[in-house]
Protein backbone atom coordinates (compact mmCIF):
# COMPACT_ATOMS: atom_id res chain seq x y z
CA UNK A 1 0.00 0.00 0.00
CA UNK A 2 2.94 2.00 -0.24
CA UNK A 3 5.36 3.93 2.11
CA UNK A 4 2.67 6.42 3.87
CA UNK A 5 0.40 3.17 5.43
CA UNK A 6 4.09 2.57 7.36
CA UNK A 7 4.81 5.76 8.41
CA UNK A 8 1.35 5.63 10.05
CA UNK A 9 1.91 2.91 11.32
CA UNK A 10 4.95 3.86 12.96
CA UNK A 11 3.83 7.06 14.02
CA UNK A 12 0.51 4.86 15.53
CA UNK A 13 2.84 2.27 17.32
CA UNK A 14 5.18 5.33 18.65
CA UNK A 15 2.27 6.81 20.45
CA UNK A 16 0.74 3.65 21.82
CA UNK A 17 4.57 2.63 23.21
CA UNK A 18 4.65 6.01 24.94
CA UNK A 19 1.41 6.32 26.22
CA UNK A 20 1.15 2.56 27.51
CA UNK A 21 5.14 3.35 29.20
CA UNK A 22 3.94 6.45 31.08
CA UNK A 23 0.45 5.04 31.83
CA UNK A 24 2.63 3.32 34.96
CA UNK A 25 4.47 5.93 36.81
CA UNK A 26 1.33 8.51 35.81
CA UNK A 27 -0.68 6.09 38.26
CA UNK A 28 1.85 5.82 40.83
CA UNK A 29 2.11 9.89 40.78
CA UNK A 30 -1.65 10.42 40.95
CA UNK A 31 -1.71 8.04 44.13
CA UNK A 32 0.84 10.26 45.65
CA UNK A 33 -0.80 13.73 44.41
CA UNK A 34 -4.21 12.56 46.00
CA UNK A 35 -5.75 12.71 42.44
CA UNK A 36 -7.75 9.32 43.93
CA UNK A 37 -11.84 10.87 44.76
CA UNK A 38 -14.05 8.90 46.93
CA UNK A 39 -16.85 6.75 45.36
CA UNK A 40 -19.73 9.08 44.31
CA UNK A 41 -23.16 7.33 43.74
CA UNK A 42 -23.36 7.39 40.49
CA UNK A 43 -19.79 5.84 39.99
CA UNK A 44 -19.91 2.32 39.02
CA UNK A 45 -16.84 1.12 40.39
CA UNK A 46 -15.99 0.06 44.16
CA UNK A 47 -12.87 1.24 45.67
CA UNK A 48 -10.97 4.65 44.57
CA UNK A 49 -9.02 4.74 41.81
CA UNK A 50 -6.18 6.98 40.31
CA UNK A 51 -7.26 9.33 37.32
CA UNK A 52 -4.59 11.80 35.70
CA UNK A 53 -4.14 9.06 32.76
CA UNK A 54 -4.49 12.32 30.14
CA UNK A 55 -0.64 13.08 31.45
CA UNK A 56 0.15 10.01 29.62
CA UNK A 57 -2.23 9.80 26.13
CA UNK A 58 -0.53 14.06 26.18
CA UNK A 59 2.67 12.38 26.07
CA UNK A 60 1.57 10.00 23.53
CA UNK A 61 0.09 13.02 21.20
CA UNK A 62 3.57 14.82 21.52
CA UNK A 63 5.59 11.86 20.85
CA UNK A 64 3.70 10.83 17.63
CA UNK A 65 3.85 14.74 16.65
CA UNK A 66 7.67 14.71 17.05
CA UNK A 67 7.83 10.99 15.17
CA UNK A 68 5.33 12.11 12.25
CA UNK A 69 7.69 15.59 11.92
CA UNK A 70 10.95 13.56 10.82
CA UNK A 71 9.62 10.67 8.51
CA UNK A 72 9.80 11.78 5.27
CA UNK A 73 5.65 10.87 3.78
CA UNK A 74 4.94 13.20 6.30
CA UNK A 75 6.73 16.25 6.45
CA UNK A 76 4.72 18.01 3.91
CA UNK A 77 1.75 18.20 6.46
CA UNK A 78 3.88 20.10 8.65
CA UNK A 79 5.19 21.89 5.56
CA UNK A 80 2.37 23.02 3.94
CA UNK A 81 -0.28 23.42 7.31
CA UNK A 82 -0.04 24.74 10.47
CA UNK A 83 -2.99 22.39 11.69
CA UNK A 84 -0.58 20.32 13.64
CA UNK A 85 0.50 23.00 15.72
CA UNK A 86 -3.18 24.49 16.19
CA UNK A 87 -3.72 20.84 17.61
CA UNK A 88 -0.98 20.77 20.03
CA UNK A 89 -1.75 24.45 21.27
CA UNK A 90 -5.30 23.49 21.62
CA UNK A 91 -4.96 20.29 22.57
CA UNK A 92 -1.73 22.07 25.49
CA UNK A 93 -4.25 24.37 26.98
CA UNK A 94 -7.44 21.44 27.82
CA UNK A 95 -5.82 19.00 29.16
CA UNK A 96 -4.45 21.41 31.51
CA UNK A 97 -7.57 22.49 32.21
CA UNK A 98 -8.54 18.84 32.53
CA UNK A 99 -5.18 18.14 34.95
CA UNK A 100 -6.32 20.75 37.30
CA UNK A 101 -9.96 19.21 37.21
CA UNK A 102 -8.42 15.57 38.20
CA UNK A 103 -6.92 17.09 41.16
CA UNK A 104 -9.05 20.31 42.41
CA UNK A 105 -12.66 19.32 41.04
CA UNK A 106 -13.09 22.99 39.32
CA UNK A 107 -16.50 24.20 38.49
CA UNK A 108 -17.77 23.09 35.22
CA UNK A 109 -18.40 26.51 33.73
CA UNK A 110 -15.03 27.15 34.18
CA UNK A 111 -14.36 23.62 32.05
CA UNK A 112 -16.93 25.19 29.18
CA UNK A 113 -14.95 28.84 29.04
CA UNK A 114 -11.44 26.40 28.68
CA UNK A 115 -12.93 24.13 25.75
CA UNK A 116 -14.01 27.36 24.10
CA UNK A 117 -10.32 29.09 24.30
CA UNK A 118 -9.28 25.76 23.34
CA UNK A 119 -11.48 26.16 20.14
CA UNK A 120 -10.21 29.66 19.79
CA UNK A 121 -6.78 29.07 19.49
CA UNK A 122 -7.14 26.15 16.98
CA UNK A 123 -9.21 28.65 14.88
CA UNK A 124 -6.78 31.42 15.41
CA UNK A 125 -4.21 29.05 13.89
CA UNK A 126 -6.09 28.17 10.87
CA UNK A 127 -7.71 24.73 12.07
CA UNK A 128 -11.49 26.32 11.25
CA UNK A 129 -14.12 25.22 9.25
CA UNK A 130 -13.97 27.50 5.67
CA UNK A 131 -16.91 26.05 4.06
CA UNK A 132 -19.68 23.08 3.97
CA UNK A 133 -21.44 20.71 1.61
CA UNK A 134 -25.18 21.65 2.10
CA UNK A 135 -27.51 18.55 -0.06
CA UNK A 136 -29.32 19.68 -2.84
CA UNK A 137 -27.26 23.28 -2.86
CA UNK A 138 -23.87 22.33 -3.27
CA UNK A 139 -20.72 23.98 -1.62
CA UNK A 140 -21.45 27.02 0.53
CA UNK A 141 -18.77 28.97 1.75
CA UNK A 142 -18.75 30.60 5.22
CA UNK A 143 -17.91 33.80 6.73
CA UNK A 144 -15.42 34.39 9.16
CA UNK A 145 -17.34 34.68 12.67
CA UNK A 146 -19.81 32.01 11.00
CA UNK A 147 -16.62 29.51 10.50
CA UNK A 148 -15.46 30.13 14.44
CA UNK A 149 -18.88 30.19 16.02
CA UNK A 150 -19.18 26.66 14.19
CA UNK A 151 -15.93 25.05 14.82
CA UNK A 152 -16.50 26.55 18.41
CA UNK A 153 -19.34 24.48 18.84
CA UNK A 154 -18.41 21.30 16.92
CA UNK A 155 -15.49 21.02 19.48
CA UNK A 156 -17.59 21.98 22.59
CA UNK A 157 -20.00 19.20 21.49
CA UNK A 158 -17.55 16.15 20.66
CA UNK A 159 -15.54 17.17 24.09
CA UNK A 160 -18.39 16.57 26.41
CA UNK A 161 -20.04 13.81 24.23
CA UNK A 162 -16.79 11.71 24.98
CA UNK A 163 -16.46 13.04 28.24
CA UNK A 164 -20.66 12.32 28.77
CA UNK A 165 -19.73 8.36 27.43
CA UNK A 166 -16.59 7.72 29.95
CA UNK A 167 -18.60 5.95 32.83
CA UNK A 168 -17.28 2.27 32.45
CA UNK A 169 -13.90 1.15 32.82
CA UNK A 170 -12.25 1.12 29.04
CA UNK A 171 -15.58 2.44 27.83
CA UNK A 172 -14.29 6.08 26.24
CA UNK A 173 -10.88 4.82 24.85
CA UNK A 174 -12.49 2.17 22.83
CA UNK A 175 -15.05 4.11 21.51
CA UNK A 176 -12.98 6.89 20.18
CA UNK A 177 -10.51 4.20 18.92
CA UNK A 178 -13.15 2.49 16.98
CA UNK A 179 -14.18 5.79 15.38
CA UNK A 180 -10.87 6.84 14.64
CA UNK A 181 -10.02 3.82 12.66
CA UNK A 182 -13.22 4.37 10.21
CA UNK A 183 -12.04 7.95 9.85
CA UNK A 184 -8.75 7.10 8.95
CA UNK A 185 -9.83 4.82 6.61
CA UNK A 186 -12.17 7.64 4.61
CA UNK A 187 -9.51 10.37 5.14
CA UNK A 188 -6.44 8.38 3.85
CA UNK A 189 -9.05 7.28 0.83
CA UNK A 190 -9.45 10.77 0.01
CA UNK A 191 -5.74 11.54 0.36
CA UNK A 192 -4.25 8.66 -1.72
CA UNK A 193 -7.36 7.75 -3.62
CA UNK A 194 -8.26 11.30 -5.16
CA UNK A 195 -5.33 13.02 -4.42
CA UNK A 196 -6.41 15.59 -2.02
CA UNK A 197 -3.57 16.96 0.18
CA UNK A 198 -6.14 18.63 2.57
CA UNK A 199 -6.80 15.48 4.06
CA UNK A 200 -3.34 14.68 5.16
CA UNK A 201 -3.55 16.55 8.43
CA UNK A 202 -6.90 14.27 9.54
CA UNK A 203 -5.57 11.52 8.63
CA UNK A 204 -2.34 11.77 10.58
CA UNK A 205 -4.96 13.10 13.59
CA UNK A 206 -6.40 9.87 13.47
CA UNK A 207 -3.55 8.02 13.46
CA UNK A 208 -2.04 9.25 16.15
CA UNK A 209 -5.63 9.03 18.24
CA UNK A 210 -5.55 5.40 17.56
CA UNK A 211 -2.15 5.00 19.40
CA UNK A 212 -3.39 7.32 22.33
CA UNK A 213 -6.20 4.76 22.55
CA UNK A 214 -4.38 1.90 22.19
CA UNK A 215 -1.82 2.58 24.14
CA UNK A 216 -3.88 3.55 27.31
CA UNK A 217 -6.54 0.37 26.91
CA UNK A 218 -4.42 -2.00 28.95
CA UNK A 219 -4.54 -0.12 32.06
CA UNK A 220 -7.96 0.90 31.59
CA UNK A 221 -9.80 -2.14 31.08
CA UNK A 222 -11.75 -3.70 33.74
CA UNK A 223 -11.05 -3.97 36.54
CA UNK A 224 -9.23 -0.45 35.83
CA UNK A 225 -6.10 0.23 37.61
CA UNK A 226 -6.40 3.92 36.24
CA UNK A 227 -8.88 6.82 34.37
CA UNK A 228 -8.23 8.73 32.06
CA UNK A 229 -9.97 11.72 33.76
CA UNK A 230 -11.13 14.88 32.49
CA UNK A 231 -7.45 15.25 31.25
CA UNK A 232 -7.96 12.60 28.71
CA UNK A 233 -11.44 12.24 28.04
CA UNK A 234 -10.99 16.28 26.97
CA UNK A 235 -7.56 15.34 25.28
CA UNK A 236 -9.16 12.73 23.04
CA UNK A 237 -12.36 14.79 22.11
CA UNK A 238 -10.92 17.56 21.28
CA UNK A 239 -8.13 15.90 18.71
CA UNK A 240 -11.32 14.09 17.76
CA UNK A 241 -12.59 17.07 16.87
CA UNK A 242 -9.62 18.75 15.05
CA UNK A 243 -10.24 15.98 12.51
CA UNK A 244 -13.28 16.16 11.58
CA UNK A 245 -12.99 19.87 11.67
CA UNK A 246 -9.82 19.73 9.08
CA UNK A 247 -11.69 17.50 6.76
CA UNK A 248 -14.93 19.00 6.70
CA UNK A 249 -14.13 22.29 6.42
CA UNK A 250 -10.62 22.39 4.76
CA UNK A 251 -11.03 20.02 2.04
CA UNK A 252 -13.40 20.97 -1.20
CA UNK A 253 -15.77 18.67 -2.07
CA UNK A 254 -15.70 19.96 -5.63
CA UNK A 255 -12.40 18.43 -6.29
CA UNK A 256 -14.01 14.89 -6.12
CA UNK A 257 -16.29 15.66 -8.80
CA UNK A 258 -13.75 15.36 -11.30
CA UNK A 259 -14.98 11.41 -10.58
CA UNK A 260 -18.24 11.26 -11.35
CA UNK A 261 -19.36 9.91 -15.09
CA UNK A 262 -21.61 7.79 -16.43
CA UNK A 263 -25.63 8.14 -15.95
CA UNK A 264 -27.55 9.96 -13.14
CA UNK A 265 -28.37 7.28 -11.27
CA UNK A 266 -24.27 6.89 -11.03
CA UNK A 267 -23.64 10.46 -10.80
CA UNK A 268 -26.13 10.29 -7.69
CA UNK A 269 -23.98 7.69 -6.37
CA UNK A 270 -20.96 8.84 -6.88
CA UNK A 271 -22.19 12.36 -4.90
CA UNK A 272 -22.63 10.42 -1.78
CA UNK A 273 -18.30 10.84 -0.63
CA UNK A 274 -18.97 14.77 -1.17
CA UNK A 275 -21.15 14.86 1.29
CA UNK A 276 -18.88 12.30 4.12
CA UNK A 277 -17.07 14.71 5.11
CA UNK A 278 -20.10 16.53 6.98
CA UNK A 279 -22.17 13.42 7.75
CA UNK A 280 -18.61 10.80 8.84
CA UNK A 281 -17.84 13.72 12.44
CA UNK A 282 -21.81 13.17 13.11
CA UNK A 283 -21.66 9.26 13.16
CA UNK A 284 -18.31 9.61 14.80
CA UNK A 285 -19.84 10.80 17.85
CA UNK A 286 -23.91 9.53 16.88
CA UNK A 287 -23.66 7.68 20.47
CA UNK A 288 -22.25 10.08 22.57
CA UNK A 289 -23.73 12.48 21.08
CA UNK A 290 -26.91 10.64 21.68
CA UNK A 291 -26.30 10.25 25.18
CA UNK A 292 -25.56 13.72 25.69
CA UNK A 293 -28.65 14.92 24.20
CA UNK A 294 -30.57 12.75 26.37
CA UNK A 295 -28.82 14.05 29.56
CA UNK A 296 -29.83 17.30 28.97
CA UNK A 297 -33.32 16.47 28.18
CA UNK A 298 -33.67 14.52 30.93
CA UNK A 299 -32.00 17.08 33.28
CA UNK A 300 -33.98 19.72 32.37
CA UNK A 301 -37.05 17.80 32.59
CA UNK A 302 -36.50 17.00 36.29
CA UNK A 303 -35.38 20.85 36.81
CA UNK A 304 -31.95 20.28 37.47
CA UNK A 305 -28.47 21.77 35.73
CA UNK A 306 -27.90 20.21 32.19
CA UNK A 307 -24.34 19.85 34.15
CA UNK A 308 -25.77 18.15 37.03
CA UNK A 309 -23.99 14.52 37.27
CA UNK A 310 -26.54 11.46 37.53
CA UNK A 311 -26.52 7.27 36.64
CA UNK A 312 -28.99 7.72 33.64
CA UNK A 313 -26.39 7.26 31.23
CA UNK A 314 -26.74 4.66 28.24
CA UNK A 315 -23.95 2.91 30.10
CA UNK A 316 -25.40 2.76 33.37
CA UNK A 317 -29.19 1.38 31.63
CA UNK A 318 -27.20 -1.58 30.54
CA UNK A 319 -25.87 -2.20 33.62
CA UNK A 320 -29.41 -1.50 35.18
CA UNK A 321 -31.19 -4.30 32.82
CA UNK A 322 -28.89 -7.11 33.52
CA UNK A 323 -25.53 -6.79 31.45
CA UNK A 324 -22.23 -7.58 33.10
CA UNK A 325 -19.26 -4.36 33.05
CA UNK A 326 -17.86 -6.32 30.14
CA UNK A 327 -20.71 -6.97 28.00
CA UNK A 328 -22.13 -2.80 28.39
CA UNK A 329 -18.85 -2.20 27.16
CA UNK A 330 -18.66 -4.39 23.98
CA UNK A 331 -22.46 -3.71 22.93
CA UNK A 332 -21.42 -0.31 23.29
CA UNK A 333 -18.37 -1.03 20.71
CA UNK A 334 -20.58 -2.75 18.51
CA UNK A 335 -22.68 -0.10 18.10
CA UNK A 336 -20.11 2.52 17.47
CA UNK A 337 -18.57 0.80 15.23
CA UNK A 338 -21.32 -0.47 13.14
CA UNK A 339 -22.51 3.02 12.68
CA UNK A 340 -18.90 4.26 11.73
CA UNK A 341 -17.67 1.36 9.34
CA UNK A 342 -21.12 1.48 8.07
CA UNK A 343 -21.00 4.89 6.79
CA UNK A 344 -17.66 4.53 5.66
CA UNK A 345 -18.52 1.03 3.77
CA UNK A 346 -21.59 2.86 2.43
CA UNK A 347 -19.27 5.86 1.03
CA UNK A 348 -17.19 2.85 -0.94
CA UNK A 349 -19.89 0.91 -2.04
CA UNK A 350 -22.74 2.98 -2.36
CA UNK A 351 -23.97 1.44 -5.24
CA UNK A 352 -24.39 -2.21 -3.52
CA UNK A 353 -26.97 -3.24 -1.90
CA UNK A 354 -25.54 -6.20 0.23
CA UNK A 355 -23.92 -3.18 2.59
CA UNK A 356 -27.37 -1.80 2.96
CA UNK A 357 -28.31 -6.05 3.92
CA UNK A 358 -25.13 -6.65 5.69
CA UNK A 359 -25.90 -3.25 8.08
CA UNK A 360 -29.35 -4.48 8.82
CA UNK A 361 -28.24 -7.68 9.22
CA UNK A 362 -25.49 -6.44 12.06
CA UNK A 363 -28.31 -4.53 13.73
CA UNK A 364 -30.78 -6.57 13.96
CA UNK A 365 -27.47 -9.22 15.56
CA UNK A 366 -26.90 -6.00 17.78
CA UNK A 367 -30.69 -5.77 18.98
CA UNK A 368 -30.42 -9.51 19.82
CA UNK A 369 -27.50 -9.09 21.92
CA UNK A 370 -29.12 -6.06 23.60
CA UNK A 371 -31.79 -7.91 24.69
CA UNK A 372 -30.35 -11.34 26.25
CA UNK A 373 -28.67 -9.97 28.80
CA UNK A 374 -28.71 -13.03 31.24
CA UNK A 375 -27.12 -15.54 28.58
CA UNK A 376 -23.41 -16.04 29.09
CA UNK A 377 -21.39 -17.62 26.20
CA UNK A 378 -18.91 -20.38 27.33
CA UNK A 379 -16.08 -21.34 24.99
CA UNK A 380 -14.65 -24.96 24.18
CA UNK A 381 -13.00 -26.82 27.04
CA UNK A 382 -9.81 -26.23 24.94
CA UNK A 383 -9.70 -22.37 24.65
CA UNK A 384 -10.46 -22.43 29.04
CA UNK A 385 -7.04 -21.37 29.19
CA UNK A 386 -7.28 -18.19 26.49
CA UNK A 387 -10.25 -16.90 27.78
CA UNK A 388 -11.41 -14.85 30.92
CA UNK A 389 -12.62 -16.74 34.11
CA UNK A 390 -16.62 -15.74 33.28
CA UNK A 391 -16.58 -17.62 30.16
CA UNK A 392 -14.56 -20.37 30.84
CA UNK A 393 -16.88 -24.20 30.54
CA UNK A 394 -16.53 -25.75 34.04
CA UNK A 395 -14.23 -28.74 34.20
CA UNK A 396 -16.30 -32.31 35.12
CA UNK A 397 -15.22 -32.96 38.23
CA UNK A 398 -14.15 -37.05 38.24
CA UNK A 399 -17.02 -39.56 39.82
CA UNK A 400 -15.52 -39.69 43.90
CA UNK A 401 -14.82 -43.18 45.25
CA UNK A 402 -17.03 -43.05 47.80
CA UNK A 403 -19.98 -40.70 49.16
CA UNK A 404 -18.14 -38.89 51.99
CA UNK A 405 -15.57 -37.62 48.99
CA UNK A 406 -18.03 -35.57 47.74
CA UNK A 407 -19.15 -33.97 50.63
CA UNK A 408 -15.46 -33.07 51.98
CA UNK A 409 -14.49 -31.83 48.11
CA UNK A 410 -17.50 -29.70 48.30
CA UNK A 411 -16.89 -28.17 51.91
CA UNK A 412 -12.90 -27.59 50.99
CA UNK A 413 -13.80 -26.18 48.19
CA UNK A 414 -16.81 -23.54 49.78
CA UNK A 415 -13.87 -23.15 52.63
CA UNK A 416 -11.25 -22.12 50.04
CA UNK A 417 -14.01 -19.72 48.39
CA UNK A 418 -14.16 -17.92 51.15
CA UNK A 419 -10.66 -17.36 51.80
CA UNK A 420 -10.54 -15.88 48.74
CA UNK A 421 -13.20 -13.58 49.38
CA UNK A 422 -11.67 -12.73 52.51
CA UNK A 423 -8.02 -11.94 50.79
CA UNK A 424 -9.73 -9.97 48.19
CA UNK A 425 -9.69 -12.12 45.48
CA UNK A 426 -11.54 -10.12 43.13
CA UNK A 427 -8.89 -8.89 40.53
CA UNK A 428 -6.18 -6.24 40.49
CA UNK A 429 -7.43 -2.91 42.35
CA UNK A 430 -6.70 0.49 42.16
CA UNK A 431 -4.10 0.54 44.81
CA UNK A 432 -2.16 -2.97 44.68
CA UNK A 433 -2.11 -5.92 42.57
CA UNK A 434 -4.12 -9.32 43.09
CA UNK A 435 -3.14 -11.02 46.59
CA UNK A 436 -0.87 -14.07 46.40
CA UNK A 437 -0.11 -16.79 48.51
CA UNK A 438 -3.21 -17.49 50.36
CA UNK A 439 -1.97 -20.23 53.04
CA UNK A 440 0.86 -17.55 54.08
CA UNK A 441 -2.18 -15.09 54.79
CA UNK A 442 -3.93 -17.82 56.43
CA UNK A 443 -1.46 -18.60 58.37
CA UNK A 444 -0.36 -14.96 59.59
CA UNK A 445 -4.77 -14.41 60.54
CA UNK A 446 -3.95 -17.00 62.84
CA UNK A 447 -1.41 -15.64 64.98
Amino acid sequence: MGQPVRDYLLTLCVTAAVTYLLTGPVRKFAIAVGAMPAIRARDVHREPTPRLGGIAMFGGLCAGLIVADHLFNLQSVFQLSDEPRALLSGAALIWLIGVLDDKFEIDALIKLGGQMIAAAVMVIQGLTILWLPIPGVGTVALTQWQGTLLTVALVVITINAVNFVDGLDGLAAGMVCIASAAFFLYAYRLWMGYGIEAAAPATLFAAILMGMCLGFLPHNMHPARIFMGDSGSMLIGLVLAAGAISITGQVDPDNLQIFFEGSERGATHAMFPVFIPLVLPLTIIAIPAADLVLAIVRRTWNGQSPFAADRGHLHHRLLEIGHSHSRAVLIMYFWSALIAFGTVGYSVHAASSWIVFVIVAASAAGLVLLLMPRFTPRAPHWANRFVPPRYRRPEEAPAPAYEGETAAATSGDQQDARDARAAGMNGATAVSGRQRFLSRQKVDSGR
